[in-house]
């Protein structure tokens, strides 16, 4: 079912590659990917397209060949851009246990997507999505300051100079950043689906790009109602959990499709949605309120970056049945965007989520055993790859989470 597919992406994907022998290699490999029953390692990818004598190739394609992911990336982002125009843009978390110390980037790391700390890798995913279909287009690891700062590590997994001390959250938006601005694709909402200290900042950060955003916040983060209308208006900085339950009262009923619930219904679909899958739909209550930042921040530029509303802020909240706090809190540059909508965007990090923990999960993008940083990324960019193949062509993984579960060797 997928054999056509990928061929036809190869040829896109390996255009920039100067040499023939290089272009074999990175079908070979995307193949295998595809192929391989198990862990996706180099050796066991050998095995089912070429034998032993391939593993070697193979590995120096990876790990040592000088081509350049990048154009690769862009490639794969244009590819699906004709294929299935996206709704947004989702950036979600990656993290990959590891048992050891020399992967690089490994430490221990706490994730409050997993609410636990583990010892591995994390990298932030950006992600191609509609409500039917999401494919990995680019992808940031974070660099903890232990490898950042030390020399030795470094130059053992080849890190590039231009690789410093970045917050979890700068990770994560740069990595997103980099590929909007620089990659000639169209500018399209951003859900960044990952934990935010400071979301004011991060939304300023993104106003100033031109580039509308959706960020998850907690309820402690401290904002300003900006409408007279609404309860808390002119009493200063209040919680986001706070000002929202204040108007929980005038929030809607919003229907939206659940990704999730779609697969322990048993239903299947390509990326088209095709008629006849069986969806599972749900209804939560959705309330916008437009708030202002505090201090600093809360100078923001009156001029309205292009697609990112007026430089207001909008606080969006969700409830879950009858529930008087909200399940979830966000907040966005999309002033002028209903609720409903913007609680749809949101849910598309839920598509993202189940195809990482199927799809991805199948094509190995959790599975690279090199210790490189080119290799990582090498790897992970053809993991990608495979894993649009896929979903292009409708075939879902098992669903299984197995994040908690996997400890692969440093």
């Amino acid at each position: 079912m997928w054999d056509e597919r990928a061929r036809e992406l190869a040829a896109v994907l390996f255009a920039s590659f100067p040499r023939r022998d290089q272009r074999q290699k990175g079908e070979r490999y995307l193949r295998g990917l595809l192929s391989t029953e198990g862990r996706k390692s180099i050796r066991n990818i050998a095995a089912q397209v070429g034998g032993p004598a391939a593993e070697q190739s193979l590995h120096h394609f990876i790990s040592s060949s000088p081509w350049d992911w990048m154009p690769v990336r862009q490639a794969l982002a244009a590819y699906l851009e004709q294929a299935v125009a996206p709704r947004a843009w989702v950036v979600r978390t990656m993290p990959i246990l590891k048992a050891g110390q020399h992967s690089v980037g490994v430490d221990r790391v706490f994730d409050p997507c997993l609410g636990q700390a583990f010892r591995g890798q994390h990298a932030f995913g950006v992600w191609h999505a509609s409500e039917h279909f999401s494919a990995p287009l680019h992808w940031r690891l974070h660099l903890p300051h232990t490898w950042v700062r030390d020399d030795n590590r470094r130059r053992r997994a080849e890190v590039p100079d231009g690789i410093g001390e970045e917050t979890e959250e700068e990770c994560a938006s740069v990595a997103v950043l980099e590929a909007m601005t620089s990659w000639r694709v169209p500018v399209r909402p951003v859900v960044l689906n990952v934990h935010s200290v400071r979301p004011t900042v991060t939304v300023r950060r993104f106003s100033e790009a031109g580039v509308p955003v959706i960020l998850r916040v907690g309820g402690s983060v401290r904002l300003t109602v900006r409408d007279p209308a609404l309860p808390g208006h002119g009493a200063g900085a209040l919680g986001a959990e706070r000002i929202l339950t204040a108007v929980r009262g005038l929030g809607r009923a919003v229907e939206w499709v659940d990704p999730e619930g779609m697969a322990e219904a048993g239903g299947t679909a390509g990326a088209d949605g095709a008629e006849g899958a069986s969806w599972s739909r749900r209804v939560s209550v959705a309330a916008r309120v437009r708030v202002g930042a505090v201090g600093s921040v809360a100078r923001m530029s009156a001029v309205a970056p292009v697609g990112a509303g007026s430089g207001e802020l909008v606080l969006l909240g969700e409830w879950e049945a009858e529930g008087r706090v909200p399940s979830a809190m966000w907040l966005t540059n999309m002033a002028s965007v209903p609720a409903s909508a913007l609680l749809r965007m949101t849910k598309l990090a839920l598509r993202a989520r189940r195809d990482l923990a199927g799809i991805g999960e199948r094509v190995g993008l959790k599975d690279f055993e090199g210790r490189s940083f080119r290799g990582w990324h090498r790897h992970v960019t053809l993991a990608s790859a495979a894993h649009a193949v896929l979903a292009l062509a409708g075939i879902q993984g098992d669903g299984h989470d197995r994040t908690r579960a996997r400890v692969l060797p440093a």
